[in-house]
């Protein structure tokens, strides 16, 4: 017998129990909300037969509700839709950065519903295994039904054994390999998803932003470093080792500050909060200052952020030329440059788009807040819990 829909239970679904068939009705309720028995079992290649089955079991373990009747077309039984239960579990996402940690608890359909932030005297191991813990404690404290945890940092995320380990990170200052899953599930007693964090913060905007209903996406995100995220055929890609989304390297044709590779005419001479600063002229951590000034004035400051927009048009052209995307997003918190001269960002990238027309480069540049990257984290546990 199917528990009553308004009871809730404390304890989170048993994700392991759930039919491969229920996986896939589930993530197309997440993904494209609630739709009618007919429309599921036509998008899904499923018999009516086999989806009632697979929905009796999804309303029976609280993931599901039975909709309202629909008004059919045509003569006959009118169609029932299926709608999704947010509230039947819950997923941590937390961002590392080098200063704080960012966490945020949410539902089912990756909609934020709490979040804190700790502060890191410095992001060694220690210390952000220990803030992570106190975090993911606190707000599982807080929430029921909380499934998993998923962890988003600047760094190179390695599977080649099967257990992600963290591989590098030069922001936080890590060179040793980390096995950061592992740790934090002895510790929080939770399944662990580990990941770089703009490809966390592409795969929650392939399913929960503008990039939904496109099989090719391409992600920038822009703030104290710069990557990018590529989904092909509606899957994410990470590469071999980890490590897609390398965009850093790509020569400008200009003169910036130098790189950590020595160079100083690479994408990463330009886009990036910290090499604004530097080619602005101002104190590391003054980048509102040069904003101000850029904003204000002609200048080297303006200059700054000029080359920046050029820079980052230049990256895009590349990544259209390789992959030829549906959509490139543009996200983070160091794209002011886009709004100081705009007229830069087309320079670069269309001079070195080849053989592609402006035309057909679709871009945009959605709402952003810094919350995104932890809400990205907890959409890859989520993802993962789903395709386990």
């Amino acid at each position: 017998m199917s528990r009553p829909a308004e009871l809730a239970s404390d304890s989170p679904p048993r994700w392991s129990e759930l039919s491969a068939t229920g996986r896939r009705v589930l993530l197309d309720l997440l993904v494209h909300g609630p739709r009618s028995r007919i429309r599921i079992a036509e998008r899904l290649g499923l018999s009516r037969a086999s989806l009632t089955r697979v929905a009796r079991e999804l309303v029976d373990s609280g993931l599901i509700l039975p909709g309202d009747m629909l008004a059919s077309a045509s003569r006959g039984r009118p169609a029932e839709e299926l709608h999704l239960r947010p509230q039947a579990a819950h997923f941590v996402g937390v961002k590392v950065t080098a200063e704080r940690v960012y966490a945020v608890v949410t539902d089912l359909a990756a909609t934020v519903v709490d979040e804190l932030s700790i502060a890191l005297d410095s992001p060694t191991e220690t210390n952000v295994v220990g803030a992570v813990v106190d975090a993911t404690r606190t707000l599982m404290a807080r929430h029921a039904n909380v499934s998993a945890l998923g962890v988003g940092l600047a760094a190179d995320v390695l599977r080649r054994t099967g257990e992600p380990l963290v591989a590098s990170s030069p922001l936080l200052g890590w060179s040793a390999p980390v096995p950061l899953a592992r740790l934090l599930t002895d510790l929080v007693g939770l399944p662990v998803t580990i990941a770089n964090d703009v490809h966390a913060l592409t795969a929650a905007h392939h399913w929960f932003g503008s990039g939904v209903n496109h099989r090719s996406v391409v992600v920038y995100g822009v703030g104290a470093g710069i990557g990018c995220g590529v989904v092909i055929d509606d899957e994410l890609v990470q590469g071999a080792h980890g490590r897609s989304g390398r965009v850093g390297h790509t020569r400008v044709g200009r003169t910036g500050r130098e790189c950590s590779n020595g160079h100083t005419d690479c994408v990463h001479s330009f886009v990036s909060m910290p090499a604004i600063e530097a080619n602005a002229g101002v104190a590391p951590g003054e980048y509102a200052l040069a904003l101000d000034r850029a904003r204000a004035a002609e200048g080297r400051e303006r200059d700054a952020f000029a080359a920046a927009a050029y820079a980052l048009g230049t990256a895009v052209a590349e990544t259209v030329d390789l992959l030829d995307p549906e959509l490139v997003s543009l996200m983070g918190e160091g794209l002011d440059m886009l709004d100081v001269d705009p007229a830069a960002f087309e320079e670069g990238l269309v001079a070195h788009l080849e053989q592609v027309p402006r035309s057909d480069v679709r871009l945009d540049r959605p709402p952003f807040a810094f919350g995104l990257y932890a809400r990205g984290a907890a959409a890859t546990a989520i993802r993962e819990v789903l395709s386990a």
